[in-house]
C-alpha cells in the first residue's frame, strides 16, 4: 500500500506543477528543484518496489530513502549553489554520490540491467575518459567536478529531458490512463470491431486499428502488446491465423503506434524540445512515413487472409456502427478536447493532455458518479506505474546527455561515424547508424531509445547532410525496431507468449510484417518530401511510389501461397524495390523519379494480374 502511494505522488505532483499551483500559492520553485523532487521520489518508489527479496526489505528503504533524501537536498539547497558553483565541498559531492547510486540501482530494478549498465559505462567514461585511446581520449576532469557536473547542472540528470518526462510526458500519461479507466480501450476495441471485424482477416484488421490507436497513447510497445493482445490475439487465431502470424501482427501494430501521430508514444514531445521547433512540425514530419506502415501492414495481413480463406466474423456478433460510435464518447470526446487545446489554443502539450484528462474523467463522473470517485485512484496508480520507468529512462539519459557535453564524446562519434561516410557515402553512414540503434534499442522503453541514441548519433548524421528531422525520426525508428528484432525481440516474445507461439518464429513472421519500418527511413533520410518537406509535386511523387511498392511488397512478402511462384515472388518484391528506392537516389521532381513513377502504376498493375493470387484449396488455418 505504501509503495503504491509513493508510486502515486508522482503524477500528483506533476499535476499541481502543470496547473501551476506552487506560483499560485506565492512559492518561488525553480524547475530544476522540481525535478530534483520529483527524482528522488522515483528512486525511492523504483528500489522500494522491486526489493531484492523479502529479508532484505529494510536494506532497500534506506537505501531509496536515502537516495531521496540526496536528491531533497539538492532541492533544498539549488538556489544557493547557484550563487556558489566554486566550492565542491563533502555536503555537495557525498549526498550527490548517494543521489546518482540510487538513481542506477532503481533504474537497474525498473528498465532493466542493460539500461544500468549503459549508464555506468557512461560514468566510467567521464571519470576515466582521459586514459581512451586515439579519438576518443577525453579531456581531464576532477572526479568532484564531474559528479557535480551529473548531479545538479542543467545538462546532468535535472536537465532537459527529465524536465520532458516529468512535465509533457506526465500529462499524456495521466491523459492515456484516464482513458483507459473511462472506457476509451474499449471503446477503441468496440470500434475496431465494428469497422473491420467482418471483413477477410478481419480480426487481424481490428489488431491493426485498435493497437495503432492504443499505442500512440501508451508509450510503451510491450504494455501496448499486453493489453490489446490479450483481446485480439485470441480473436485472430480462432479465425484461422496461426498463432505466431497473430502474435506478430500485434507486435507489429502496436510498435507502430509509437511512431503514429498525433501523441507517438510521448517521444515527439521530447524530438520537438531537441530540434527547438513547434510540436505540430514533428506530428507533420512522422505522418506519411506511419501512414504508409500501417498501409503495409494492412497490404499485406489482406493478402495473407485471401490467400488462405480467411473470412471475417458474422456481422451479426459483431457491435453495430452506431452503436459503437455513440459508445465511444470515452475516447473521441477527449481526443478531440486535447486537438483543440494543442493545435488551436496552442497550450503546452502537458498541459493540453492535463486538462484533456480533466474532461474525460468529469464527463465520467456525470455519467457514473460513485465509478468516478472509485475511479480516480485507479488512475493515479496506474498513472504513477507507467511513469515510473520512464523518468528513471530520462535521467539515466541526463547522464549519456552531461557526459557527452563536457567529455567531447560527441566530437569523437561524429568523427568516427564521419571516416565511415567519407569510405562509402552516405549510405554505409545511415546503414552503421542503424545497426547501432537496434543493438543499443534493445530491452529500452521507447523515450529512452531515441534520447540514448540520438544523442549519440544523430551529429553525425547532420554533419553528411542529413536534414535533422530526418535523422532524428530515422534513429526513432530503428531504435523502435529492436522491439521487432531478434535475437531480442521483446514485443515479439510479448506477444508470442499470449499467443503460445514459437519466439523465434514469431519474431521472423513480425520482421516480414514490419519490413516498410525497415526500408523507409532510408527513403527519407535522403528524401525529405516524405516528411512533407518539399513541395506538393515531390510530395505526390514520393507517395505514389512509395504506395506502389507497398503493395508490390505486400504481394510479395505475405504468403508463398498469395503470389504466383517464387520468379514471381522475386520479381514483385525487386520491382518494389527499385520504385520504392527511386526518390531516394533521383529529386522526386526530375526526370528520372516522375518516369519512374509514371511507370510504376502500369508495371506494378501487370505484375499483380500476372501473379494473381491462386485459390486456397481449404480454410483450414495456415501452417
Amino acid at each position: 500500500m505504501l509503495r503504491a502511494i509513493i508510486s502515486a505522488s508522482l503524477p500528483v505532483l506533476g499535476i499541481l506543477w502543470l496547473l501551476d499551483v506552487p506560483a499560485d500559492l506565492g512559492w518561488v520553485i525553480i524547475t530544476e528543484q522540481y525535478l530534483a523532487v520529483i527524482c528522488g521520489i522515483a528512486c525511492l518508489a523504483g528500489i522500494v518496489s522491486s526489493p531484492l527479496s523479502p529479508r532484505l526489505q529494510a536494506l532497500d528503504w534506506a537505501f531509496g530513502l536515502a537516495a531521496m533524501v540526496g536528491w531533497f537536498w539538492l532541492a533544498l539547497n539549488y538556489e544557493a549553489w547557484l550563487i556558489d558553483p566554486i566550492n565542491r565541498g563533502p555536503e555537495k559531492w557525498v549526498p550527490a554520490i548517494v543521489a546518482v547510486l540510487g538513481a542506477l540501482e532503481a533504474t537497474r530494478r525498473q528498465c532493466g540491467t542493460v539500461l544500468a549498465a549503459l549508464a555506468v559505462a557512461f560514468l566510467a567514461y567521464g571519470f576515466f575518459g582521459w586514459m581512451a585511446p586515439g579519438i576518443f581520449e577525453a579531456a581531464y576532469l576532477a572526479p568532484v567536478r564531474y559528479l557535480l557536473y551529473i548531479y545538479n547542472d542543467t545538462n546532468g540528470i535535472p536537465g532537459l529531458v527529465l524536465n520532458v518526462g516529468a512535465t509533457q510526458i506526465l500529462g499524456f500519461i495521466i491523459f492515456g490512463a484516464t482513458l483507459n479507466v473511462v472506457g476509451g480501450s474499449r471503446a477503441m476495441t468496440d470500434l475496431a470491431l465494428a469497422l473491420m471485424g467482418h471483413r477477410r482477416g478481419g480480426p487481424a484488421k481490428v489488431a491493426v486499428i485498435a493497437s495503432s490507436l492504443f499505442g500512440t497513447l501508451s508509450g510503451s510497445t510491450v504494455a501496448n502488446v499486453m493489453s490489446t493482445g490479450v483481446v485480439t490475439i485470441p480473436m485472430m487465431k480462432k479465425s484461422g491465423f496461426p498463432p505466431r502470424y497473430a502474435a506478430a501482427i500485434e507486435a507489429v501494430a502496436s510498435n507502430g503506434g509509437q511512431i503514429a501521430p498525433p501523441v507517438m508514444g510521448a517521444t515527439a514531445f521530447v524530438i520537438a524540445e531537441f530540434l527547438q521547433v513547434p510540436y505540430t512540425d514533428v506530428v507533420l514530419a512522422a505522418t506519411l512515413p506511419a501512414f504508409f506502415y500501417y498501409f503495409l501492414l494492412y497490404r499485406m495481413i489482406d493478402r495473407y487472409a485471401a490467400a488462405h480463406g480467411l473470412a471475417g466474423e458474422p456481422r451479426e456478433a459483431l457491435p453495430k456502427l452506431r452503436t459503437a460510435l455513440l459508445g465511444a464518447w470515452p475516447l473521441i470526446a477527449p481526443i478531440a478536447i486535447l486537438i483543440w487545446f494543442l493545435f488551436y489554443l496552442g497550450y503546452s502539450p502537458g498541459k493540453a493532455a492535463l486538462y484533456s484528462a480533466g474532461a474525460a474523467f468529469a464527463l465520467f463522473a456525470v455519467t457514473d458518479p460513485r465509478g468516478a470517485l472509485a475511479a480516480l485512484p485507479e488512475i493515479l496508480r496506474n498513472s504513477g506505474q507507467t511513469l515510473l520507468p520512464i523518468l528513471l529512462v530520462c535521467a539515466v539519459a541526463g547522464i549519456v546527455i552531461g557526459t557527452i557535453n563536457i567529455s567531447g564524446l560527441g566530437f569523437a562519434l561524429t568523427l568516427a561515424l564521419g571516416k565511415i561516410a567519407s569510405l562509402g557515402g552516405v549510405f554505409p553512414l545511415l546503414l552503421a547508424t542503424a545497426v547501432i540503434a537496434i543493438v543499443l534499442g534493445v530491452g529500452m522503453p521507447t523515450t529512452g531509445v531515441y534520447v540514448i541514441v540520438s544523442v549519440l548519433l544523430a551529429p553525425a548524421l547532420v554533419r553528411e547532410g542529413i536534414g535533422e528531422m530526418s535523422a532524428h525520426l530515422f534513429i526513432l525508428y530503428f531504435g523502435l525496431l529492436s522491439m521487432l528484432t531478434p535475437p531480442v525481440a521483446v514485443a515479439s516474445y510479448a506477444a508470442a507468449s499470449i499467443a503460445g507461439s514459437d519466439m523465434w518464429q514469431t519474431g521472423i513472421s513480425g520482421m516480414r510484417l514490419a519490413i516498410v519500418a525497415y526500408l523507409l527511413p532510408f527513403v527519407f533520410a535522403l528524401n525529405p518530401a516524405l516528411l512533407m518537406d518539399g513541395t506538393w509535386l515531390q510530395i505526390g511523387i514520393s507517395c505514389l511510389t512509395i504506395a506502389v511498392a507497398g503493395s508490390l511488397l505486400a504481394e510479395g512478402l505475405a504468403s508463398k501461397r498469395a503470389y504466383g511462384g517464387g520468379a514471381m515472388r522475386l520479381l514483385a518484391i525487386a520491382s518494389a524495390l527499385i520504385i520504392g528506392a527511386s526518390t531516394a537516389v533521383f529529386a522526386p521532381d526530375s526526370v528520372p523519379g516522375i518516369s519512374i513513377a509514371l511507370l510504376s502504376v502500369p508495371v506494378a498493375w501487370a505484375l499483380t494480374r500476372i501473379g494473381a493470387p491462386s485459390q486456397p484449396t481449404s480454410k483450414e488455418p495456415a501452417r
